[in-house]
């Protein structure tokens, strides 16, 4: 009777733990996305801002990034991607009456405020400039800052759509020292590797 009940006892513990164990795992919130490296491809639209949108109307392109966690809602970003500034009537401005190839190569740092759901990222690196000749520019490339503010929505378990908003500013290709500014969406489809 002693041995029967004692095997009872230790049974119903171990049933509670694991019970416990089970609703811990359950209540605690799935963050699958804080330990893989994710892959995002998707477009950029753009608005040319300040001297830029005196000769630009709008920014089209796509783009690659690279999150790598280094810590838990803490990622290391590499992006790069391909943008066209379409001109306009350019009559009398100091910028080429040609579109501008731009290609970004920027890296930097994309962190969670909310989860995994709201974050904000930093980035500096270089664009170059595709059409050098073409724009009469002076240099080919130029340094790039962009701050962005974005959501991750989850599709399933290692996809995502990621969305965010930025600025971009990048140290003009002329000597004339005006930068080229621009506000910027970037819709990308996500996945974990």
């Amino acid at each position: 009777m002693k041995t029967s009940t004692r095997r009872i006892g230790i049974s119903t513990v171990l049933a509670l733990v694991l019970c416990i164990n089970t609703m811990a795992q359950d209540i605690t919130p799935d963050k699958p996305a804080f330990n893989r490296v994710r892959l995002s491809v998707g477009p950029d639209f753009g608005l040319p801002i300040g001297n830029f949108a005196g000769s630009y109307s709008w920014i089209f392109g796509g783009s690659v990034q690279a999150d790598i966690p280094i810590f838990p809602g803490i990622f290391i970003t590499a992006t790069a991607g391909y943008k066209d500034a379409f001109v306009k009537n350019n009559e009398g401005t100091d910028f080429p009456g040609r579109n501008l190839q731009l290609i970004p190569v920027k890296a930097g740092l994309k962190y969670y405020v909310l989860s995994n759901l709201l974050y904000v990222q930093g980035q500096a690196g270089v664009t170059f400039l595709g059409n050098k000749s073409d724009a009469f520019a002076d240099r080919s490339s130029g340094f790039t800052w962009s701050p962005q503010l974005g959501t991750t929505l989850k599709l399933t378990r290692k996809t995502y759509i990621d969305a965010g908003f930025y600025f971009e500013q990048t140290h003009s290709y002329w000597n004339t020292r005006t930068n080229l500014s621009m506000l910027g969406l970037r819709l990308a489809y996500s996945f974990g590797l």
